[in-house]
């Protein structure tokens, strides 16, 4: 999950989950608002609740937290903002185009208050802190403001709202993981699923505004991880993915024991829940993913073979100004090693065009770079300032605007040759599969990715979502695999 960008960016071969896209859209659907809607109907309860969602996986998690906080309340979801009581937008605060989108909805909503005096209006998450005053006093566009630490305190600040208060309570924490909160799962396909397992970040990136938004890294307990994981299964899903800024730092001392329990630890604990429960993970920070790691994917086949590994920068100068903490030469190795000990892994990473003072020879040796570890997929931006980053004090933004177009142009043109080239790599070969659901673009058709995170569109047929079958890549795309079912396939498991 990357911390940088401006205006568009492209997600090039593998669709993921967190931002699903083909390779030759230009839109930046990640931070496009997502109206979140419930399993299920809530059509008894007395109250409703709308909630809109933008920017990353963290951010949708919270709001599956929140959903599940106001279901305690009495609070029904709606997709309805006109028959909502209370309208939440749970912000991201990535770049500038989305905060311009989030205040453009707010004042949406402020017109659709003058027909419903007593509906409440509330931003939540990343943006919640520094533009409180501003939304809540000057453009007067909300009733409350909640930090990504404090969901817990949504029931007393509605109280406060209902009274005709502004309530506001933005305070970051060191403990807060909200481990004993079942999310209700929002959007859900029934199959996948995202279980946090860390908040906050304790990496300072100098473009990374995420630290000063989310707080300090604090791990939540294994026990509460294995917990929420075996439910998931045993209602039905089959996929996992666990969630965090930097998943390989998750480290949870026993506060009774003293025995540590590092993410490799917990990779196997989660792995060892079902055979039949796919696990993924996300983010992964170079400096920090482990052999130890590496050695537990390939024990447990039903750990994925895919790896995120942002990257950000080939130069190992402008790494050393994002204050990433590898260099170029660093972060090569550590790509060899997965090669090594999982030949066959998905690789995708993040990349940024454009940053402070980045020179020609600075963007080809990012050129370079991508030739080198053949990326699968890429989250690509273009560098924009974020107020109290880092970067935003040290440095000026002085890479010229159209410099910075066209090196991403260059960037994304190099990613779609690569995952077009990995694509046609998997044709002819069969791969198991999770069916996910029906295809976006044919109901006759079923989708569902890979051990490697590469998206399958095959026929229906018999078969059923939640199955997993063995397919065929008979074509290709540079997003898409197209593929048959061959008639050996996995018995599904029964929960």
């Amino acid at each position: 999950m990357s911390h940088a960008g401006d205006l568009l960016f492209l997600l090039c071969s593998t669709q993921s989950r967190m931002n699903q896209l083909g390779a030759t859209k230009w839109i930046d659907e990640s931070r496009q608002g997502t109206a979140l809607q419930p399993e299920e109907p809530s059509a008894t309860s007395s109250r409703k609740c709308y909630i809109e969602s933008y920017g990353c996986q963290m951010n949708f998690n919270d709001s599956e937290i929140v959903a599940a906080i106001l279901k305690e309340q009495g609070y029904g979801l709606t997709t309805d903002v006109a028959q909502a009581d209370l309208v939440l937008i749970n912000t991201c605060a990535i770049r500038e185009k989305a905060e311009q989108t989030v205040r453009k909805r707010l004042q949406e909503f402020k017109s659709l208050k003058q027909n419903k005096a007593d509906m409440l209006v509330g931003v939540l998450g990343c943006m919640a802190e520094r533009l409180r005053h501003r939304l809540l006093e000057e453009e007067k566009l909300v009733d409350l403001v909640v930090g990504p630490d404090a969901y817990r305190s949504l029931p007393a600040l509605i109280a406060e709202a209902e009274s005709g208060q502004k309530a506001v309570n933005v305070l970051l924490s060191r403990e807060e993981t909200y481990a004993d909160i079942s999310p209700v799962r929002l959007n859900s396909n029934g199959v996948t699923a995202f279980v946090s397992i860390m908040r906050g970040c304790n990496n300072m990136c100098t473009f990374c505004v995420v630290p000063f938004t989310r707080g300090r890294e604090r791990s939540r307990s294994p026990q509460s991880i294995l917990r929420e994981c075996e439910e998931l299964f045993e209602q039905g899903y089959r996929e996992v993915t666990l969630l965090g800024q930097n998943v390989d730092s998750y480290y949870w001392i026993d506060p009774q024991t003293q025995q540590a329990t590092t993410f490799a630890q917990l990779l196997e604990m989660v792995a060892q829940i079902n055979p039949w429960l796919r696990v993924r993970f996300s983010t992964s920070h170079p400096k920090d993913i482990t052999d130890e790691v590496l050695y537990t994917m390939a024990r447990y086949p039903n750990i994925c073979k895919y790896i995120h590994l942002p990257v950000q920068s080939g130069s190992t100068r402008i790494l050393q100004l994002m204050n990433r903490t590898y260099t170029r030469e660093g972060y090569l190795k550590k790509v060899e090693r997965i090669r090594e000990i999982l030949p066959d892994c998905g690789l995708s990473t993040d990349i940024i065009a454009g940053f402070c003072t980045e020179t020609e020879a600075d963007h080809q040796e990012t050129l370079s770079l991508m030739d080198i570890c053949e990326y699968d997929m890429a989250y690509m931006f273009m560098y924009s300032e974020r107020p109290g980053t880092l970067a935003a004090r040290r440095y000026t933004d002085d890479v010229p605007l159209e410099v910075k177009k066209r090196r991403l142009q260059e960037i994304v043109e190099k990613e779609r040759t690569l995952a077009l080239k990995n694509m046609q790599k998997e044709v002819g070969k069969v791969r198991t599969v999770l069916i996910e659901g029906p295809s976006k673009r044919s109901d006759q058709d079923f989708c569902g990715r890979t051990d490697q995170n590469k998206m399958v569109v095959f026929p229906k047929k018999h078969y059923r979502k939640g199955q997993y079958v063995n397919v065929r890549i008979t074509g290709c795309t540079a997003a898409t695999l197209l593929g048959e079912v061959v008639e050996e396939t996995i018995p599904e498991m029964v929960a």
